[in-house]
């Protein structure tokens, strides 16, 4: 049995990441809840408390495709963590989008590309002060992964829906290999999961039109992969849940210097954004 942890889950109100908050409280933990609309947020802790009345949750609003909001979302954890005297045990990046009616940020990005991969970087590096050594960063990869065009993803190039998707799916996938091993004797320790292809969320019945699988086995997995031993030397790897054990991602993700390069360029996103220091 583990004992409480305190967790921060984005894209909480919804999807797998409403079935995974169930989960993680359903255990006893703290939940941190993200999501982008308060009323939402405020349905979700209300539907919570009913279900699990021992529940200990919060709730932060933030638009993670408005780069300013990620940095305004860590403040507001940083100080309601200090407050507490607490460390962040799990990070989960869960939040992601598909398909949106525009792609293009205010600050001129794609997007798909920083809701997906951008924003979640940028959170994780303005929490490593709390994310301790036995800390865990679990980020959502897909097994949809390409090659990723690095003009767009500082924004100078448009690609379609499913192009975007996967190339920002392998993008996590390259930084979280490349900040896992790099904090692998000081931790946080970061893996990347694919939760299972076609589950049932809004994203894939928008995408493909189907109903899909069901989401618990993308919670559990996440569950797993914030909690459980199996993990514990997992720093840097990546998870299949479709074939439900840890595999090769795409090859650029082994790359290392393609994968420096991605980190370079995303470092170099968040100087030009005047973003990244706590």
């Amino acid at each position: 049995m583990n004992t409480n942890k305190t967790i921060l889950l984005t894209g909480a109100t919804d999807g797998i990441g409403l079935e995974t908050a169930k989960m993680l409280l359903a255990q006893g933990h703290t939940v941190l809840l993200h999501g982008r609309s308060q009323a939402k947020l405020n349905a979700l802790q209300v539907a919570l408390t009913e279900q699990y009345p021992n529940a200990s949750t919060h709730t932060y609003i933030a638009d993670l495709s408005d780069m300013s909001q990620v940095q305004t979302l860590a403040k507001y954890v940083l100080a309601d963590l200090a407050e507490n005297n607490n460390q962040l045990d799990v990070l989960i990046n869960n939040a992601g989008v598909y398909q949106l009616v525009d792609a293009t940020t205010i600050d001129g990005l794609d997007a798909r590309f920083v809701v997906n991969t951008i924003a979640p970087y940028l959170l994780t590096k303005l929490l490593l002060s709390v994310l301790g050594h036995d800390s865990r960063v679990v980020n959502v990869s897909s097994a949809a992964q390409s090659s990723v065009n690095l003009n767009a993803l500082i924004g100078n190039t448009e690609l379609s829906d499913s192009a975007a998707y996967a190339q920002s799916k392998l993008a996590i996938t390259m930084w979280s290999r490349h900040l896992g091993l790099e904090l692998k004797d000081t931790g946080p320790l970061v893996v990347s999961v694919n939760p299972k292809s076609l589950l049932g969320s809004k994203m894939v019945k928008d995408a493909y039109g189907i109903d899909g699988g069901d989401l618990k086995i993308g919670a559990d997995i996440f569950c797993r992969a914030a909690l459980s031993d199996e993990f514990k030397d997992a720093a840097g790897l990546y998870f299949d849940n479709d074939t439900g054990r840890f595999a090769p991602p795409h090859v650029d993700a082994l790359d290392n210097a393609k994968n420096q390069q991605l980190v370079d360029t995303l470092d170099s996103i968040l100087a030009q954004l005047k973003l990244g220091k706590a």
